[in-house]
């Protein structure tokens, strides 16, 4: 299943033993008995880690796609409670090492009721996340989402993360130019760069490449990446489960 779901047979029912303490002497289980909590543990995984059809899912385990979006709709919350200890909070940055930050968007169907998350910058609609890391990618922070159409200057002030951090630390594209980090330099209007500048963007450019590994890395979570399927109301909810997946994922590693 590890290639399916992301863990081994061994994690799986390490998660399958949170959630039955989790869900102990509440009554009926949350997740359909048809499926069990091991199938259901697994097909939630294969959604997030896929973002798989759910037709597609009630196929193979020959069960409804009404079963199959029970399971997900039920333990997605159950998972994300269970692990949010593993997640790495805005105020357990060290001010003092320098991070690199970067914003990236999460897309979802294309919600005309909701113009704000559409993003310019992206093309496309969803939320987005403002991501840091260290120079080396060894540890990472993720922000809670918001809405698409944000400005990543907005979106690291909303987050709160430069209270915490020292700014001057601070690693950065053209999109946090005023908050006081290393950022590279914009063409000024009607104008071009100077030798010396268009030298310290490449420079600049260098050093940030580790935070889209980063990324990246994160959405290996196909959820993250490809357009969310699932009620817009559902999508903050499933994003911080993800998340809490992801680092509970490295601490297995």
């Amino acid at each position: 299943m590890y290639h399916t779901t992301g863990f081994s047979r061994d994690e799986l029912l390490e998660l399958c033993a949170d959630v039955a303490a989790a869900t102990d002497g509440v009554g009926k289980s949350p997740w359909p008995p048809i499926l069990s909590l091991y199938r259901s543990v697994v097909v939630t995984l294969t959604y997030l880690r896929r973002n798989r059809v759910q037709v597609e899912l009630a196929e193979t385990y020959e069960v409804s796609q009404s079963t199959i979006s029970r399971a997900i709709g039920r333990l997605i919350p159950i998972l994300k409670e269970r692990l949010q200890g593993n997640v790495p909070t805005a105020d357990e940055l060290e001010p003092s090492r320098q991070d690199i930050l970067d914003g990236s968007p999460l897309p979802c169907w294309s919600w005309a009721s909701n113009p704000r998350l559409y993003s310019g910058k992206h093309k496309t609609t969803g939320l987005s996340v403002q991501v840091a890391c260290t120079l080396d990618g060894s540890r990472a922070w993720v922000s809670d989402a918001i809405d698409g159409s944000r400005h990543d200057s907005f979106a690291v002030n909303d987050s709160d993360v430069l209270v915490t951090l020292d700014p001057r630390n601070g690693v950065g594209d053209k999109g946090y130019v005023g908050h006081g980090m290393l950022t590279p330099y914009k063409k000024p209007a009607g104008g071009e760069l100077n030798e010396w500048q268009k030298g310290y963007n490449i420079q600049i450019n260098k050093i940030r490449w580790v935070i889209a590994q980063v990324i990246a890395n994160l959405k290996t979570w196909r959820i993250l990446h490809t357009d969310y399927r699932r009620p817009l109301k559902t999508f903050s909810e499933t994003i911080s489960c993800v998340i809490a997946l992801h680092f509970y994922r490295m601490t297995r590693e």
